[in-house]
């Protein structure tokens, strides 16, 4: 029984899982902030481009001719 006992205590195979699952862990925390990051941006960038395109007045006259053509 004292034998199995230190074959257990000295046994590293579930070392290796440990270790996949942590560098996992880091890999899916890291890949949340840069969305988190990026999409912030993006949504800043997207609401900066409707508040340019909002400003621009079409020309009446260019309308007028194309409807009429």
């Amino acid at each position: 029984m004292l034998n199995f006992i230190k074959n257990f205590a000295n046994d590293e195979s579930g070392a290796v899982t440990v270790d996949w699952v942590v560098l996992t862990a880091a890999i899916v925390g890291l890949g949340i902030v840069i969305s988190q990051t990026v999409g912030t941006g993006a949504n800043t960038a997207a609401a900066n481009i409707a508040a340019e395109l909002g400003k621009i007045q079409p020309d009446a006259s260019a309308i007028a001719t194309t409807v009429s053509d």
